[in-house]
């Protein structure tokens, strides 16, 4: 039974602030795409808590940390500055790129996850970005899992922690 094996909610993400946040836009195509992924430290990797809403109907989408935290628009291809997938050990087939996460489930546009990864810590990606694709990653097709066109960017950027105030 379930009740025997309880999985709590980890404590990281109440009490303590992420460490980086991605704040996601979407292309020219899905301008009402928004949200934000957030890094916390975690188990010698990261946790990530993403929130997204505007995505394009009910379905499965590509999630990816990508090399590059430029979020450029312009060009043919939406987000192209952002290269490809992050794969510090370089060589290494898709799946298997440290950036390689699990796919959004998108329910009437919205999708909220926590994902966790021992691949990279927070501060390894800060300056990278966060993509979402248009299609599911099909964990196989190399060398992206060809998951459709770019539909969503962030920057990774670290987050100042400030400490309690005194007064």
């Amino acid at each position: 039974m379930y009740q025997d094996y309880p999985v709590p909610l980890p404590r990281v993400l109440l009490d303590r602030p992420p460490t980086a946040r991605a704040l996601l836009r979407g292309s020219e195509a899905y301008p009402a795409l928004g949200g934000e992924v957030l890094f916390y430290p975690f188990q010698d990797g990261s946790l990530l808590l993403v929130r997204a809403a505007g995505l394009p109907g009910d379905g499965f989408l590509g999630f990816h940390i990508h090399t590059y935290g430029d979020c450029c628009i312009g060009g043919d291809v939406p987000f192209n500055c952002a290269g490809g997938h992050y794969d510090p050990e370089g060589g290494v087939p898709h799946p298997n790129h440290a950036g390689d996460l699990p796919v959004l489930l998108s329910n009437a546009g919205r999708a909220f996850a926590v994902v966790y990864t021992s691949r990279f810590t927070p501060t390894e990606v800060i300056g990278r970005s966060v993509i979402i694709h248009g299609m599911p990653d099909d964990f196989r097709s190399q060398p992206a899992g060809d998951s459709g066109s770019r539909i969503a960017c962030g920057a990774i950027e670290a987050l100042s922690v400030q400490s309690p105030s005194n007064t």
